[in-house]
């Protein structure tokens, strides 16, 4: 539609009205002012604490025996990370779906020797006492055969004492006891968690390994446990504590709370909870996300018409019919 030309020379004409003078940088000033004491206040009542993060050294210092315990089970490949599978090895085929195995399709795209990964080579790239060197010197030169073996019959030794590796009967352990408890011995003082890093570079931002290690061990369990943040607590969902956390990620905790999703033992649901849960929340989502064209769910407004009930004073005024 054209403006007419009376129009447009009512709009471009000159203001007339009652003016009063605006500072916007006062105001502006002003509303970050607000705006900043407003956010100070509520993070101080409502936000989470910022606690200390978890290091080896704190691991070392407060759990030697533990941290002891879990060297020598990366030596002997019977840790967590050692059995995981893709993507980091091909000690297991990983999660499945029925006959689909998705882990293993994806294969090994971040690979990690965990014997060598761990615990060889950040001892290997730092100063040691002669004992621990020569101890490193004579499992490199050993087959992997005899690694295993001296490793493997270590780990059976302090797993039939319940893992207080001071009481362990003497056995073929070789330089096992003296690797790890030099490891012991770098991470109380602080070097292991740097020694870690990918590549050793000091500006790596690729913590894998670090995390690898924790959660083969109890310390990371411990923490998670102490606040809260285990997974028949809502821990996917939680702060620190008790605090209020992501909350949009109910979705994906409500499933963990299910059988027989608990059951990480049982077949093959709950020994594969993480993939059934992820296909779950995607089947989900999906529907959420397509509701507009999917066929019966699309119509459900209609055949409960709620949003009339909330706008019953539009339609009222409106007059408009209810759609069959």
């Amino acid at each position: 539609m054209k403006r007419s030309a009376q129009q447009n020379a009512f709009d471009s004409a000159p203001w007339t009205g009652r003016v009063r003078s605006y500072d916007i940088i006062k105001e502006g000033f002003i509303a970050i002012l607000v705006v900043s004491i407003l956010v100070v206040t509520f993070s101080l009542v409502f936000g989470s604490p910022d606690d200390k993060q978890l290091t080896f050294k704190g691991w070392a210092q407060t759990n030697p025996t533990n941290f002891y315990d879990t060297t020598v089970q990366e030596l002997a490949g019977t840790s967590g990370s050692a059995g995981y599978g893709p993507p980091y090895n091909h000690a297991s085929d990983g999660l499945n779906i029925g006959p689909l195995w998705l882990q293993k399709w994806a294969g090994v795209t971040h690979p990690v020797d965990v014997p060598n990964d761990l615990v060889i080579t950040p001892l290997s790239s730092t100063v040691v006492p002669a004992q621990v060197a020569t101890a490193l010197a004579t499992w490199k030169a050993a087959t992997a055969d005899q690694q295993t073996a001296w490793a493997t019959a270590y780990d059976t030794a302090i797993a039939a004492v319940e893992g207080d590796y001071t009481i362990v009967d003497p056995g073929d352990y070789g330089p096992v006891p003296a690797i790890a408890q030099g490891l012991t011995d770098v991470a109380k003082s602080g070097s292991l968690d740097g020694l870690l890093l990918a590549g050793g570079n000091f500006f790596s931002t690729d913590n894998t390994k670090q995390i690898l290690f924790f959660g083969d061990g109890a310390y990371l369990d411990d923490a998670a446990t102490a606040a809260n943040l285990q997974g028949n607590t809502w821990g996917m969902m939680n702060e620190t504590g008790r605090y209020p956390g992501q909350a949009w990620l109910w979705l994906y905790s409500l499933w963990y709370q299910i059988s027989p999703f608990t059951n990480e033992e049982s077949a093959p649901l709950g020994s594969n909870a993480d993939a059934y849960i992820m296909f779950v929340v995607l089947g989900l989502t999906g529907a959420l996300a397509f509701a507009p064209i999917i066929p019966g769910l699309r119509s459900i407004p209609r055949r409960i018409p709620l949003h009339r009930l909330i706008w019953k004073n539009y339609y009222r005024e409106e007059n408009i019919p209810r759609r069959k």
